[in-house]
């Protein structure tokens, strides 16, 4: 495996190293000691697949006051995934990035506790798979974010097609309680 740091300390791109031959591909999804030695840490709570039409937006999500980190794979299609730096203190606070992640080029984004995550589907039946630390899914936690805020100005692909009633009455950054740095972590 292949680690590519972002623009945001503790957002990581994974590339996922493959094994090819005449019979297909084998790849390890996870492997606790490799992504301990990235730094990437759980305990892991719960695994979730999702599948999306083409223009899908899902996001942006996060729980508060017990956040999540999401190992995020696609497996089928493509997606543009984003995570925003929520972390009350960070020097990046409020910037974004995003990466194409898509079943070609087998890449998975760590999305670190403290960030919102989104993703907009680029291609049909899109599945996404993502592996979740920290916290469980709590329903008093589940908090959302506005995927178009003006003031985080996420740069997607193309203009989603589909998104819930929910994303589209989120509110701004400026709206929501920030998150505390995990760990006292500012790097």
């Amino acid at each position: 495996m292949h680690i590519e740091p972002t623009e945001i300390p503790g957002v990581l791109v994974l590339i996922l190293k493959l094994h090819e031959d005449e019979r297909g591909f084998f790849t390890e999804l996870f492997n606790d000691q490799c992504y301990r030695d990235a730094g990437i840490v759980g305990p892991w709570t719960q695994d979730n697949l999702s599948r999306s039409a083409k223009g899908v937006l899902r996001g942006l999500h996060f729980q508060h006051p017990h956040p999540q980190g999401k190992l995020v794979t696609v497996l089928s299609g493509s997606a543009f995934d984003v995570a925003v730096d929520i972390r009350k203190g960070s020097p990046t606070f409020g910037r974004w990035v995003g990466r194409e992640l898509s079943s070609t080029n087998r890449h998975q984004l760590w999305v670190p506790p403290g960030c919102a995550h989104g993703f907009l589907a680029l291609s049909e039946d899109t599945e996404i798979y993502y592996k979740c630390s920290h916290s469980p899914w709590k329903p008093s936690d589940d908090r959302v974010l506005r995927w178009d805020d003006p003031d985080i100005g996420i740069n997607w692909p193309m203009a989603p097609t589909v998104i819930s009633n929910r994303d589209l009455r989120a509110p701004n950054l400026a709206e929501i309680d920030a998150l505390p740095l995990a760990n006292g972590d500012r790097s």
